[in-house]
């Protein structure tokens, strides 16, 4: 059968419109393609630079397949137009430079490169060139600088998240104006952890009213926020937490009723938890108010919100028990009620929440056992039950919580053994247990799946468990002060090749220190081992590019030398190797660590001179600087006095020194404060403390060391030293804590110490001093026995009085020897002083002149002797009667 030339035409012109209706269906134009597989090019793949979740997109997009098929690309399967771009989370690695192919996909309308690492890369102006964008999503991505204004140039965007790139990314006021004026369409818009510090808040308030989600959250906003936000119609979720300085006040009346989601913590917005917000707020299902302004707060009226998921109210000062009415919230799945006065036994009404998978009452009042009801709720992944008086043994009920994940019973009144089911769950990553009364041995672990370990402060003993070797994912292991756990430290421990922490201070470890903690891991962050009974020496091969920040060996018995691979640890911020048997000169290689804050190296068998700074900014932030109970020789090392940065100036800003690789780790240190060995849990960042006793330093206290103007306490004791004591010590105005004693000063005592008001702690016993004792508020407090052995001292601390010819205090000393011109101050130097001895010198001659030119040298002889002998009678009457 045959085919007519007309047949045969239109089966052809079939073909080729079946064809070209294929081709335009799934193949992508040459040109976007290209440009797609160009920007794939520019950057790397790795694991690190997406967090929340890990999916390698660009793996799919190969050359000559169809690039509307790859993964996380769509198309108009008419024009094969790219107009789609979702690679969240594609672990895409590099600079989005402004030259990108990128920018040639002009028909795009969606595009989300969130959870990505661009390298600080800044937005492109470019971005403002797609003209057909409803959502724009670089969230979390590791931009920086400012946003550009031609974001504003969108019209069409109905989504904007520039979220979560950490005030690395900022937002100016001009910019952020255009935004709100011109995005008109826009539903969902998320700019939390922007800085927007400069953004006043009452601008916020031409935003649409189309808008149905806002997050605001931690951008530094203050001031007043505008309470038409409030009323938007379509508002569905609002979050302005994190923002400390912004305040207003939360309607209670006239809001919509499809608000699903409140989030005001950590602000100063009125909250008033009265009948009539709660019934306006019927479809909340996430509410957190964390450290929030509530005021006049009825919190049973938080009961009649049943359809909440999330509920915060941490940080608040509630007190008295829970109110019945929150067996009602049996949709929860997260409950923080962390850091209030809550007390009372933990209620029963929880045990209806059996959807909660986060609950967290720590940092209240609880009294009693753990309840039974707790091994119901089976959905618990995170449990916080710390820093309470919860007492007794811990409930075997909980090992029925096999999707526990996080479990915190520290700080509380627990005794007993810890229960081996707890090393058995099998998906605990955290155990905290710290800071209870628990005895006996540690459990073996029944898996590996292990994160965080804190034991401490407790009364176990025995050794440590192999398993706890096998954890290959733990990142903090903290047994310390239990005093009874003994054996050697397994080499094994450093096979852990994530640890970030290891404190096993304060208990009864024997053996040798495995040499490898030095260069196993660059992961290790703390290294805590003082107070046991380690032998040896102190690593030698400290690897280069580590993290440790804290290196506490002290009190041990390490022999040996202070190894010098000490400086590749460029992120140390303590060192304390006091209390061993180091036998060594002083390691001045210790300089050029640039973060060194502490440096203790007190009661070892140190030796030698310590003549000072070798490098340029040696220990310039130095806060802490213990080398005594040594044997060092020579004068005071007043080169590192003239370096010592840190002790010049003082820190207001009061915080707590610890681990920057971990949040909850905080530094220790023990030493002898105000004359007394003190253990400081947590150290300040605001103490100053330079201490050279108990060492032969000789030679005199040098005038420099009145710049260390923000030392809390000085000492430098038991030495021998000579000469008069500085008046520039005067200088130290925050000094709390001064011990000179045990030396062999000359000399008055300063007048200048008088203006020491902080001055609580003074010994100045065992010298050679002579003189009155300087009176004022803080030296009518000090006793006698802080002067005694200086025989030729007088005053009424001493109970012997001074006579009316004693010398006047010495002057006050300049911080530069050779520079006599600044000697006391501004406005008076030697110029004044060589005056007043010049008009003394004149007055003297021109009255010999006048004496003996009226022939009366016999009055002014029988007058100067008369004084004379009215003087001495004076001073000799009373011991001759």
């Amino acid at each position: 059968m045959g085919f007519s030339p007309i047949s045969s035409l239109s089966f052809f012109l079939f073909l080729f419109h079946f064809h070209s209706t294929i081709s335009s269906s799934h193949f992508c134009a040459l040109d976007q393609s290209l440009s797609l597989l160009q920007f794939k090019e520019s950057f790397s793949i790795s694991r690190s630079a997406s967090v929340l979740c890990q999916h390698p997109k660009t793996e799919s997009w190969k050359e000559g397949t169809d690039c509307c098929l790859w993964d996380g690309v769509s198309c108009d399967m008419k024009t094969g137009h790219v107009t789609g771009l979702d690679l969240a989370c594609s672990m895409l690695y590099g600079t989005l430079h402004p030259n990108s192919t990128l920018f040639s996909l002009h028909h795009l309308q969606k595009l989300d490169l969130s959870d990505n690492h661009f390298n600080f890369s800044h937005i492109s102006s470019r971005f403002g060139q797609f003209s057909n964008l409803t959502l724009l999503n670089l969230n979390y991505s590791v931009f920086a600088g400012q946003v550009p204004s031609e974001i504003s140039h969108l019209s069409k965007l109905a989504s904007l998240d520039l979220s979560r790139n950490f005030y690395y990314l900022s937002l100016e006021p001009i910019s952020f104006d255009k935004l709100v004026r011109n995005l008109t369409k826009l539903r969902d818009l998320a700019l939390d952890a922007l800085n927007m510090s400069l953004v006043a808040p009452n601008s916020l308030k031409n935003l649409s009213s189309s808008l149905s989600s806002l997050s605001l959250s931690g951008c530094g906003l203050q001031g007043k926020f505008p309470g038409n936000i409030f009323l938007l119609p379509n508002l569905k979720s609002l979050d302005l937490s994190y923002n400390k300085g912004l305040t207003g006040s939360f309607p209670s009346s006239n809001l919509s009723n499809v608000l699903s989601w409140l989030g005001l913590s950590n602000t100063r917005i009125s909250v008033y938890l009265e009948h009539d917000l709660i019934s306006n707020l019927k479809s909340l299902e996430y509410m957190s108010l964390r450290n929030c302004n509530i005021i006049r707060s009825d919190l049973s009226l938080i009961g009649n919100l049943t359809k909440l998921i999330h509920l915060d109210l941490s940080n608040n000062n509630f007190s008295g028990q829970i109110p019945s009415s929150f067996h009602n919230l049996t949709q929860l799945t997260s409950l923080y009620l962390s850091n209030n006065n809550f007390s009372g036994q933990i209620p029963s009404l929880f045990g209806n929440l059996v959807y909660l998978h986060s609950f967290l009452l720590d940092s209240n009042k609880f009294m009693g056992q753990v309840p039974d009801f707790l091994g119901g709720l089976v959905n618990l992944s995170y449990l916080d039950l710390s820093n309470n008086q919860l007492i007794g043994s811990i409930h075997s009920q909980l090992n029925t919580l096999s999707n526990l994940q996080y479990l915190n019973l520290s700080d509380n009144l627990f005794n007993g053994t810890i229960p081996s089911f707890l090393f058995a769950l099998p998906s605990l990553q955290s155990l905290d247990l710290h800071n209870n009364n628990l005895i006996g041995n540690i459990s073996e672990l029944q898996h590996d799946s292990l994160r965080f370990l804190d034991l401490s402060n407790n009364h176990l003993h025995g050794t440590i468990p192999s398993s706890i070797f096998k954890q290959e994912n733990l990142t903090t292991l903290i047994l310390a002060s239990n005093s009874k756990l003994t054996g050697e430290i397994s080499s094994s421990i450093c096979k852990l090749r994530f640890l970030l922490v290891l404190d096993l201070s304060n208990n009864s470890f024997s053996g040798s220190m495995p040499l490898c903690l030095g260069n196993f891991s660059n992961m290790l962050s703390v290294l805590h081992l003082s107070m046991n009974n380690l032998q040896g020496t102190i690593p030698s091969t400290f690897s280069k590019d580590n993290i440790l920040e804290y290196l506490n060996l002290n009190g041990n018995e390490l022999e040996g030398k202070i190894p010098p691979s000490i400086i590749n640890c460029t992120m140390l911020e303590i060192i304390d190797l006091g209390n061993n048997k180091i036998e060594d000169t002083f390691p001045y290689f210790l300089e050029t660590l640039p973060k060194l804050q502490i440096l203790v190296l007190k009661s070892n068998k140190l030796q030698g001179f310590v003549k000072g700074s070798t490098a340029y900014n040696s220990f310039s932030k130095l806060r802490i600087f213990d080398i005594s109970d040594n044997n060092f020789s020579g004068p005071l090392p007043t080169g590192y006095f003239n370096s010592l940065e840190a002790m010049m100036t003082s820190d207001k800003n009061m915080i707590y020194m610890g681990a920057t690789n971990y949040y909850s780790y905080v530094y220790s240190i023990e030493m002898i404060w105000k004359g007394v060995k003190t253990k400081f849990w947590k150290i300040q960042s605001t103490i100053r403390v330079l201490d050279l006793s108990n060492n032969n330093f000789n030679g005199e206290i040098p005038k420099v060391i009145g710049k260390l103007q923000a030392l809390h306490q000085l000492n430098l004791s038991h030495n021998s030293l000579t000469g008069h004591i500085q008046s520039s010590l005067g200088n130290l105005i925050n000094l709390e804590s001064l011990d000179l004693s045990s030396n062999l000063l000359t000399g008055r005592i300063p007048m200048q110490l008088e203006g020491l008001t902080f001055l609580e702690i003074l010994n100045l016993s065992h010298n050679k001093l002579e003189g009155l004792i300087p009176s004022g508020e803080q030296f009518n407090t000090f006793n006698a026995n802080l002067f005694e052995g200086n025989l030729g001292l007088c005053g009424f601390q001493v109970l012997k009085e001074c006579y009316s010819d004693e010398a006047p205090s010495l002057l006050p000393s300049s911080f530069n020897e050779e520079d006599d011109s600044t000697l006391f101050g501004d406005g008076f130097g030697w110029k004044v002083v060589t005056m007043g001895y010049g008009c003394g010198f004149v007055f003297g001659v021109a009255t010999g002149y006048v004496v003996f030119r009226t022939n009366q040298s016999s009055w002014f002889l029988r007058n100067l002797k008369s004084k004379k002998t009215k003087k001495n009678v004076g001073r000799h009457g009373a011991r001759r009667n």
